[in-house]
């Protein structure tokens, strides 16, 4: 009589190791940047980056030269024609934006800081600490954000660094709300919770198991906050608030040459153009990031990266 051997089980494969949290928010970058739509507003907002950056090094002028005449047509020398005294109008849009995109990129830095301290330590903390905070946030919303930054400059002098905290600060109330209801939903999750029961300090839960799983909203808020800052000292260059004269500034081109806008349009026209494509790109590249993210814009073989991420954050 034979006796059968018990079947053995077939070795499992060996697992394939995983990557860093790191580099997946990288690749999630990437499948943002491979849709059409994130690929358009990248390639919108690359573009004026570029010759805001580049711009200063090839303009065939210096921005405050006198080279031509007031309000002069395009021609084969000066190319968008001079400006209300006389300035060509291509070495000043080339010259005009780098100061800008600085100024919007440092609000954007400290409203995305501010907000996200705000927001994440009133909703973990709770009690007094939330209601002391949000009071506080709802406060700064009740100015619009152009008035909240005409009354700092109003008391302090339109200095650069001063205006550029103002926005700054007039960004943080969107984003702690923002933050707080996405902290709200991961505070309750249970690695918080394990995390709370071997005795670490409120400070390194936010820091360590509550910061890492915002990723995605803090990237989707920082691209919208970018955009606002861009207008909106865009907008206070255009009020006078900006550069002091005779320095190059989108929004100061604006207001200087409208009165000359039948004779050279284009003196308006170009840097008016600029600040939209970027605007717009900037807006077009995180919708398209906050689709993969969700799941709408997203491949299947993307499914599984997304999802790996948001376990190895969860650990």
């Amino acid at each position: 009589m034979t006796v059968n051997a018990p079947a053995v089980p077939p070795a499992a494969p060996p697992s394939r190791p995983l990557r860093g949290a790191g580099r997946r928010r990288s690749s999630v970058l990437l499948a943002a940047v491979r849709t059409p739509r994130g690929a358009i507003g990248l390639g919108m907002a690359a573009m004026v980056v570029l010759a805001a950056v580049i711009g200063p090094l090839v303009a065939p002028y210096a921005p405050d030269a006198l080279v031509t005449l007031a309000l002069g047509k395009p021609n084969g020398q000066f190319l968008l024609g001079g400006d209300y005294l006389g300035r060509d109008v291509l070495s000043r849009v080339l010259d005009g934006g780098w100061v800008l995109l600085v100024m919007a990129a440092c609000a954007t830095a400290l409203g995305i800081a501010g907000g996200a301290l705000a927001g994440v330590s009133a909703a973990y903390l709770r009690g007094v600490s939330d209601g002391i905070i949000m009071r506080a946030v709802d406060v700064i919303l009740s100015f619009p954000q152009v008035v909240f930054a005409l009354l700092l400059l109003s008391l302090l002098g339109p200095r650069l660094w001063l205006i550029t905290i103002a926005v700054g600060v007039s960004h943080a109330p969107q984003v702690a709300r923002v933050l707080r209801s996405a902290t709200l939903d991961v505070s309750e999750r249970d690695f918080v919770k394990a995390a709370e029961l071997q005795g670490m300090r409120p400070i390194k839960v936010m820091a360590k198991e509550i910061l890492p799983n915002l990723i995605s909203p803090l990237m989707v808020e920082a691209g919208l906050r970018l955009t606002y800052s861009i207008v909106v000292i865009a907008g206070l260059a255009f009020l006078g608030f900006g550069q002091p004269p005779p320095a190059a500034n989108w929004g100061t081109m604006i207001y200087e040459n409208r009165i000359g806008l039948s004779v050279n349009p284009w003196a308006v026209i170009v840097p008016a153009a600029l600040i939209a494509l970027l605007t717009i790109g900037i807006n077009t590249f995180t919708d398209a990031f906050a689709r993969v993210v969700i799941g709408v814009d997203r491949r299947p073989e993307q499914a599984a990266l997304i999802d790996d991420l948001g376990q190895e954050l969860s650990k």
